[in-house]
């Protein structure tokens, strides 16, 4: 094998640690290359086919409500379709939630990620967006929250700091860094759902919205009532 032959070998050899590619080798005058570019599979570390861009990420789209207020700036032709026979639109019922986002607690009280759930939902339903949003998203959302709100019970309850298990000393209490994961998932989770009302919404969004309710439950969580 040449010399560059070698430096190939050890070049696409560091980018596999490194990346997690798996190349369909081709043997070639030059030492060994990917034979296609639909030949490169994309694998994780742990040999799962799994990664991508991350949600949300890159530019936001505009909301559909501006695009409607703004009309047709470019003086584009537009066509205008008018549909024959439309269907008889009904009603949507609300997905029942899962019964664990209502489950009974150790301390005797009931979970309150279904009232959440259904306070998220009926916010969605007015603004003609709950079925773009899968029920199991808004579960997650509504467990999270939930989350947050005992963790903050349990700051109240039991103070910020705690004492080390092995040398006494005073650290910060485990539920304050629970409480801010918490609160990290339920803002990530709660922009995923509202960039959908965004992107697809024609009417008013703005206002009070499901978030608000979830500042307040905090604020009487905080306050130990």
């Amino acid at each position: 094998m040449s010399r560059w032959g070698r430096f190939y070998l050890y070049s696409f050899s560091m980018r596999t640690a490194a990346w997690g590619f798996v190349l369909k080798n081709a043997v070639s005058n030059e030492g060994i290359a990917p034979a296609l570019q639909s030949e490169v599979i994309f694998l994780a570390k742990d040999g799962t086919n799994r990664g991508g861009a991350r949600i949300g990420a890159g530019a936001k789209k505009k909301p559909l409500a501006d695009k409607i207020a703004e009309g047709n700036p470019g003086g584009r032709k537009l066509t205008v379709m008018e549909f024959q026979d439309a269907a008889d639109l009904k009603g949507l019922e609300m997905p029942e939630p899962n019964k664990m986002l209502e489950a009974i607690q150790k301390d005797g009280k009931t979970l309150v990620a279904s009232e959440i759930y259904k306070s998220a939902w009926t916010w969605l339903n007015e603004r003609g967006c709950a079925v773009l949003v899968a029920p199991q998203l808004l579960e997650r959302y509504a467990m999270s929250v939930a989350r947050w709100i005992q963790c903050e019970e349990a700051v109240t309850e039991y103070g910020f700091l705690a004492k080390h298990p092995t040398t006494g000393n005073a650290i910060q209490s485990p539920y304050v860094a629970m409480g801010q994961n918490y609160m990290n998932q339920t803002n990530r989770l709660w922009m995923e759902i509202f960039q959908i009302v965004k992107e697809n919404c024609t009417g008013e969004y703005s206002g009070v919205n499901p978030q608000d309710d979830v500042m307040e439950r905090l604020l009487t969580a905080r306050k130990g009532k």
